[in-house]
């Protein structure tokens, strides 16, 4: 594999290099889910390498650029299985209202093969975006001044993707599910009288996470909910960096995959996914091309499943 670094494990194994170059060398079909957050379009730069998509000259070629990444990802990907991309829609030049990259994304995955499948909105607090962001849309002199420039703070997207053919191991759960990762509180007594209730068809508890799970709308995501990301900045990168929150990766690990397969990101950052394989009895494959966030997942992922027991990880 053409890496610098790597770091094998009984259950996970991460990689300091290119996603296209180390895919190339990995089995055909072998991986269960995948589950990432590409640059979006151009919008951030992450290092000054001529290998990384965020240094695409313009919005075409980041595009022509990713089609290798997501052919590649149809490639290795089991039948029947999903891909999970985290996206948003990005500005166009100032004042020139939005890209629709979402629906770019989308289009895509289903020019290379892919069934889209799912859409999920995740809603992210105004003010806060506004702070991050400075967009004078999202400020209420603005609309004192004139609103026909008033936007809102756009949602995040997790868009789901399948590929074609017979799932020949189908992902079930007996009982239901059991697991909820959010904000939201589940109601009183249920997980007391229904964790480990037999009858899938009267598990209150296993009904209720799924009426949540299916929702279009997942409004309480712990924004706050993320791997340590700080330590992984470096002095070249812009101060934007914040990893895929861990209630959605491990919503898709549950819902998408089994105990034992290989989830996989192409794009690993400070390591949430393979983190949240692990942490969930699956097999976690990452590659990072920026060196200094592939030190951090390193750190992230030592001793991940004592951690997740203490939450101290969490602590950034």
């Amino acid at each position: 594999m053409a890496t610098t670094d790597q770091l094998i494990k009984k259950d996970y194994a991460i990689y300091n290099g290119d996603c296209v170059e180390v895919m190339r060398d990995m089995p055909d079909e072998s991986v269960g889910l995948s589950v990432y957050s590409p640059p979006f379009g151009g919008l951030y730069h992450y290092s000054s390498d001529d290998r990384d998509l965020s240094n695409a000259l313009n919005y075409d070629q980041f595009f022509e650029h990713y089609d290798y990444v997501v052919s590649d990802l149809f490639r290795l990907t089991q039948r029947g299985r999903m891909t999970c991309v985290h996206v948003a829609d990005v500005p166009k030049a100032t004042d020139r209202g939005l890209k629709d990259f979402t629906g770019d994304v989308i289009r895509q995955h289903e020019r290379l093969g892919w069934d889209y499948w799912a859409r999920y909105a995740i809603w992210k607090e105004p003010l806060r975006v506004a702070i991050r962001t400075r967009s004078k849309g999202l400020t209420h002199k603005q609309i004192v001044k004139d609103s026909s420039f008033s936007n809102n703070a756009g949602a995040d997207y997790l868009i789901a993707f399948r590929k074609p053919g017979e799932n020949k191991s189908p992902i079930s759960h007996e009982v239901g599910l059991t697991k909820y990762c959010g904000e939201r509180e589940i109601p009183e007594g249920f997980e007391e009288k229904y964790q480990n209730w037999k009858d899938p068809k009267t598990n209150k508890l296993a009904h209720w996470i799924w009426q949540q799970y299916a929702s279009s709308f997942w409004d309480d995501i712990r924004l706050a909910h993320v791997l340590p990301y700080r330590a992984a900045r470096d002095s070249e990168e812009e101060k934007h960096v914040h990893p895929l929150q861990l209630d959605v990766i491990e919503r898709c690990v549950i819902l998408w995959s089994n105990p034992n397969d290989i989830v996989f990101t192409p794009f690993m950052g400070v390591g949430s996914e393979v983190y949240a394989a692990v942490i969930n009895e699956r097999m976690g494959v990452g590659i990072e091309l920026k060196e200094s966030y592939y030190r951090q997942a390193v750190r992230n992922l030592d001793g991940a499943k004592a951690a997740e027991s203490q939450k101290s990880l969490f602590e950034c």
